[in-house]
């Protein structure tokens, strides 16, 4: 059985890592590197850094800081955060990243992700889904001029949607597509995908755990691994999130960053319960 794997999360923004809820009212958590050091040295399996407000402002990603991270820590490291060509993802592994992260460009462009797989590897290809149920009151016109070839047309929902649907947010959660978030995990791994990055968008900051349906849907519907994100609080809830949500791993921030609980402590609870962890 491969181990799960526990994740904390910096969220950077004008080089401070920030935390909030729904991307909103952040607040200051630190310097990236001090954190990414700290979690280094707490036996952190991998570290994802996003810089969250990169494709909303339309710049690119802070190398420097990626760049000194990558230096300073030997875990596994995901960056994300206002990638949009492949130069983007060639710059970033040349600055000691691992994985890229990779949302609103493959929104805009789906086979951006095949064409990145195919130049830089599949397992280095991560597609982040940040994903809100859909409500009555998603009145946005459906996307059906999205997407010009047949191959795509399933991956738009139409309203209303049954009860348990989840639509695409992208831009650091300022923006709402309403493609839906279970096909698009199927197509995004057709497409290339090693590995997605799954954030409820209902629930991130909230701590009161993840949103195991969605999580499970998307766990279910493909075979890459799935990392569930968005409303960790405890301990209990890293757990719901292996084994309800039968994620392969599970992405943390503000009960890691504020020191409300260890990796360590993380990791030997969830041992306890029977889930096979690195110690």
């Amino acid at each position: 059985m491969l181990a799960k794997r526990i994740i904390p999360c910096l969220d950077v923004k004008d080089g401070r890592v920030v935390k909030g809820v729904s991307f909103l009212n952040l607040r200051d958590a630190g310097d990236p590197v001090d954190n990414a050091l700290y979690y280094d040295s707490e036996g952190a399996d991998e570290l994802v850094f996003l810089d969250i407000t990169a494709s909303h402002e339309k710049r690119k990603i802070i190398l420097d800081v990626v760049e000194k991270t990558a230096n300073d820590v030997f875990m596994p490291l995901t960056v994300g955060g206002g990638i949009r060509n492949l130069d983007d993802i060639r710059n970033l592994l040349n600055a000691g990243c691992d994985k890229v992260s990779i949302n609103t460009a493959a929104v805009q462009d789906p086979y951006f992700i095949s064409r990145a797989a195919e130049r830089f590897g599949t397992q280095c290809i991560v597609v982040a889904i940040d994903a809100k149920r859909v409500t009555e009151a998603m009145t946005e016109a459906s996307g059906e001029g999205w997407f010009s070839d047949d191959s795509l047309k399933g991956v738009v929902l139409s309203l209303p949607a049954h009860d348990l649907t989840w639509a695409l947010s992208t831009h650091g959660g300022r923006k709402m597509k309403l493609i839906d978030a279970v096909e698009w995990a199927k197509k995004m791994e057709a497409l290339g995908a090693g590995e997605v990055l799954l954030t409820s968008m209902d629930r991130d900051g909230t701590k009161v755990g993840y949103d195991i349906e969605l999580t499970r849907a998307i766990s279910e519907a493909v075979s890459v691994p799935v990392i569930a994100s968005g409303g960790a609080g405890n301990l209990e809830h890293l757990y719901e999130g292996l084994s309800g949500g039968k994620a392969d791993a599970v992405l943390a921030a503000s009960i890691f960053h504020y020191r409300e609980y260890s990796i360590r402590q993380a990791k030997e609870y969830l041992k306890s319960k029977g889930v096979s962890v690195r110690l």
